[in-house]
């Protein structure tokens, strides 16, 4: 009979053991990590708050070049692509978001439509690439566009032409009536396949023609009944 104190040596060696043969992940070195330490104690928090309240309909926040790099409005200004401002569709209050040469590439806020709508998108140089949208009627939605060529207008001072067109690839969508669905579409901005649930509660896979008719349907448990 082995004696009891050899027990626990034997399962710590072979923990040990197992240990070993297991790979660790790969990871920057010590130097890596050394050379890229920007501060060991970085500034966190402060003593106390300069005001306890700003009011103000604007604050802008710029870089060390000057450029605006944030602003955080109850209005906020029109968007500015490479150089030029254009109207915006409809006033947003909340905070847009500027690249290193000012043009807008993202924000987030309410936006002034009726019933009121929340919003946040991040651009393309010349499009939104993504935005999520909280309808008035409850829906829920989330887009995914395909980067549009990027055209140039040589009568703008070749400056870049926005709102050229490109398709939402991916939409996931929960309807107002609380119909889920994820979208997939084509280069031409066609849904051809979707995923979603039947008002029965199945899960369905449907594939869609050109005109965006249902031409097949896979929905396993809706057979099972």
């Amino acid at each position: 009979m082995k004696h009891p104190a050899a027990i626990p040596f034997a399962l710590a060696s072979l923990c040990v053991a197992s240990s070993a043969l297991a790979a660790e992940p790969a990871r920057p070195s010590l130097e890596t990590l050394e050379r890229i330490i920007e501060s060991r104690a970085p500034e966190t928090r402060v003593a106390a708050p300069d005001q306890e309240r700003i009011t103000a309909r604007r604050i802008d926040i710029v870089d060390e070049n000057g450029v605006i790099r944030m602003t955080l409005s109850g209005r906020t200004p029109a968007p500015v692509i490479d150089g030029i401002q254009y109207k915006r569709v409809f006033n947003v209050a909340g905070m847009v978001l500027y690249d290193e040469n000012g043009s807008e590439r993202g924000g987030f806020g309410t936006a002034d439509v009726p019933g009121g709508a929340a919003v946040l998108a991040l651009d393309h140089p010349a499009l939104d690439a993504i935005g999520w949208r909280v309808s008035p009627d409850g829906e829920v939605s989330f887009s995914i566009n395909q980067a549009p060529p990027l055209l140039r207008e040589p009568k703008l001072d070749n400056r870049l032409v926005p709102g050229v067109q490109a398709p939402t690839r991916i939409r996931m969508l929960v309807a107002a009536d609380g119909t889920p669905s994820i979208a997939l579409n084509d280069k031409a901005d066609r849904t051809r396949l979707r995923l979603t649930v039947t008002d029965e509660g199945y899960g369905a896979i449907e594939f869609l023609d050109a005109e965006g008719k249902v031409v097949h349907t896979l929905a396993p448990e809706a057979g099972l009944q």
